[in-house]
């Protein structure tokens, strides 16, 4: 029997207010998005690199079964076929065995599920990477089982203003699951459950817009707490964070979102993109947050670029715009804003295209140059010095707040982080060589962007701060990354 909605509004948000806990150990705060890797090498990449570089969670592809589609494009991770636990990164024993390595050493895995929709129409019988088969045409799913009368009826969203297509109409011809019906709101909570009781922390909600909210409270209000045996307190629910594409004037908007779980805030990818393209001067960036129309920071999942958006033409970087992406990733992590995600990817030169794999279409395993970065068609954003630096300059100054801007009144700024850490950025054609106050105490420090601290040696540039906290900061246009960075583990 169905609660009254008033009684499940009410019961219900006390729960989802706690889902926009991340559950970081210490004081980690960067998720990171290891998109399509297998689930044996994430569990080596927690050990010995997240782990060890203070990352605080990965985001790892859709887990369950999918369709296996001609040429093995991304894409097919998120045309479901059943909620096995069988995909081209590994099975379910595989998927168990990298939560449990990845938690015990401090790196929370976040699931990417779809509640939407199940697998779009296939010519004939449809195969899984589970073995399973289906007709999607005849909305037949029977190894979960689904049958024609869980899912909406069949219409494609040509208004993207009309509630009703946008909830309930196809999106991009994928089946489209009635999440009011019992039965399909019972597989969807067992599958969750399923991944909670393996020990993941929470999940990334896909196509979270084209559901109504009032599904989702219920589906997010029933699924149980985190495991125990996993390192979790007690009581601890999944954090979420959904999908919601919002650029301000849609119909249905991240608000009615938020207060379930936080919501990707796309604006951020789409004005960071602007700015650091020379679009728009980051002298402006100083009222960075709320002040752009952005969601409060406990409720904003925040990016660079997503494996969506990465691939769209427009203002949105990546890693293709090197030098850039780097300075805006290190704004991202530096600035006290949002829950922060950063991108790891493989190399694409189609929209469409596969993953690194082999003859036999398997993933294949990143390999790793004498630096540490990727080097078999995996971009691993993550291993650049640039970045991960900048997660350890973000642990550094966790919980403090930013003080002292300074810009030139176009494209070189500057700020601290209370008394932890302080950042320069130059984005314009010319030098900047100013003496800023850095608000550090007295000493000689590493900038983390050109190189680290190693055995008590910067291998990059330094700084040295005075006893009243100023320090000589320059930013060559020749220099080869457009930030400097340092902070208080960062000292001699």
């Amino acid at each position: 029997m169905r609660l009254p909605l008033l009684v499940l509004l009410c019961s219900g948000l006390a729960l989802t207010l706690a889902q926009h806990n991340p559950h970081w150990w210490g004081n980690r705060n960067t998720i990171v998005h290891l998109f399509e890797w297998k689930w044996t090498d994430i569990a080596d990449e927690c050990e010995r690199f997240l782990g060890p570089r203070g990352y605080a969670g990965v985001q790892v592809s859709p887990a369950n079964e999918n369709i296996i589609s001609e040429g093995r494009p991304w894409w097919e991770r998120y045309q479901p076929i059943s909620y096995k636990l069988v995909t081209r990164s590994g099975n379910e024993l595989e998927f168990a065995s990298m939560v449990k390595r990845c938690n015990d050493v401090g790196v929370r895995i976040y699931v990417d599920v779809l509640l939407n929709h199940m697998s779009a129409d296939f010519d004939g019988l449809a195969t899984g990477t589970g073995g399973s088969v289906a007709e999607p045409a005849k909305k037949s799913f029977p190894s979960v089982p689904y049958t024609a009368e869980d899912f909406h009826e069949t219409c494609e969203i040509t208004d993207w203003n009309d509630r009703f297509q946008v909830q309930q109409c196809e999106l991009v011809g994928l089946k489209d699951l009635n999440q009011n019906r019992d039965w399909v709101r019972t597989k969807l909570i067992e599958f969750l459950d399923h991944l909670i009781e393996l020990g993941v922390a929470g999940f990334r909600v896909d196509a979270a817009k084209h559901m109504a909210a009032e599904d989702l409270l219920f589906i997010y209000s029933s699924v149980r707490d985190l495991n125990i045996n996993h390192g979790f307190p007690n009581n601890a629910r999944p954090f979420i964070y959904q999908e919601v594409i919002d650029h301000g004037h849609e119909t249905v908007t991240r608000e009615e979102y938020n207060e379930l779980g936080a919501v990707t805030e796309f604006r951020f990818s789409e004005e960071i993109g602007k700015a650091f393209r020379g679009n728009n001067a980051l002298k402006w960036l100083q009222s960075w947050g709320t002040d752009w129309g952005f969601l409060s920071s406990g409720q904003a999942l925040t990016f660079v670029d997503n494996h969506d958006n990465q691939r769209d033409s427009g203002d949105v970087l990546n890693y293709k715009s090197p030098k850039q992406y780097k300075m805006a990733t290190a704004f991202h992590l530096a600035y006290p804003y949002g829950i922060s995600r950063v991108m790891s990817s493989f190399g694409f030169d189609d929209r469409d295209q596969a993953p690194p794999q082999d003859a036999q279409e398997q993933l294949i395993s990143p390999e790793f140059d004498a630096d540490g970065g990727c080097s078999n068609g995996w971009i691993c954003e993550h291993r650049w010095r640039q970045i991960y630096n900048m997660v350890g300059f973000k642990n550094a100054v966790r919980d403090t707040e930013l003080t002292n801007w300074w810009d030139n009144g176009d494209n070189q700024i500057a700020f601290c982080r209370g008394s932890k850490g302080f950042i320069a950025i130059n984005n314009n054609l010319y030098n900047l060589s100013e003496t800023l106050q850095t608000c550090l105490p007295a000493g000689e420090y590493c900038d983390v962007i050109s190189g680290s601290l190693v055995d008590g040696v910067c291998t990059g540039k330094s700084v040295s701060v005075d006893g009243n906290g100023y320090g000589y900061i320059h930013i060559g246009t020749e220099d080869f990354d457009g930030v400097l960075a340092i902070h208080t583990d960062a000292k001699l």
